[in-house]
């Protein structure tokens, strides 16, 4: 029982680590307004709680159909679907939820949440084993691939939800809707490279993820410069002083 609970630490630890370092680095971009310490770690914990509902749910898919390829895309939209619920329901009607950029931010934390624990489950076992070459190439892998992915993935909602914030209802909701439609996209196209491939074409699929996740760098610099101007703005409203022409 004790190895056990060590085991389960240990690879809790390092299955963290790679979230808690990549939401650190989109958390310090956000220079307009930090988000609070603690909603970000209630919506960080919330996404590990999302892992508990979406095992067995891929498991009952996974005992339907037979068709691979559309359960890869189930999968993904069953884990999209998930997180967003998680986040809405912790974060996105929170009174803290104020500029554009807001939205990106928390999907993130959700989504890096969700990696965490993802991420410890598939190290019990060499941790288990004490097997620290593969549970360093394990994180590794992990770090550079499938936790930056449900980051990048998952905050694609968030920005096209920021991108549409001041405009029409109905430009929102098909922003809304697009923003899903990219994350199961972009989600699906990745595992299916990373399940069907046994190891082939490795750098093509790393590639592909690190040129989707400076795509997203820069639809976030743009998102996070529309809130530092709406918040100059509100600034100036506040204490009376003239906006610039």
């Amino acid at each position: 029982m004790q190895n056990s609970t060590v085991t389960f630490i240990l690879a809790l630890i390092a299955g963290t680590a790679p979230a808690l370092f990549w939401l650190w680095y989109w958390i310090k971009e956000d220079d307009v307004c930090r988000p609070p310490l603690g909603l970000i770690a209630l919506t960080f914990i919330s996404g590990m709680l999302m892992v508990m509902f979406v095992i067995p749910l891929e498991k009952f898919f996974a005992d339907r159909l037979t068709d691979r390829s559309t359960l890869i895309v189930i999968w993904a939209a069953c884990e999209e679907i998930l997180k967003f619920t998680a986040c809405s329901i912790i974060a996105l009607r929170s009174e803290y939820i104020e500029e554009p950029i807001d939205y990106a931010i928390y999907c993130m934390t959700v989504a890096f949440g969700f990696a965490a624990l993802e991420n410890t489950l598939f190290l019990l076992q060499p941790v288990g084993l004490q097997n620290t070459t593969v549970a360093l190439l394990t994180t590794n892998l992990r770090f550079l691939g499938s936790t930056l992915l449900h980051g990048v993935s998952t905050s694609f909602i968030g920005l096209m939800i920021g991108l549409s914030f001041y405009q029409p209802k109905v430009i929102r909701v098909i922003s809304f809707f697009v923003g899903f439609a990219l994350a199961i996209g972009l989600h699906s196209i990745f595992n299916f490279f990373i399940m069907n491939n046994n190891g082939e074409n490795f750098l093509q699929v790393f590639a592909f993820l690190w040129v989707v996740s400076i795509i997203n760098i820069l639809v976030f610099e743009k998102v996070r410069r529309m809130s530092q101007h709406a918040y100059v703005k509100k600034i100036r409203m506040q204490y009376g002083a003239p906006n610039p022409s």
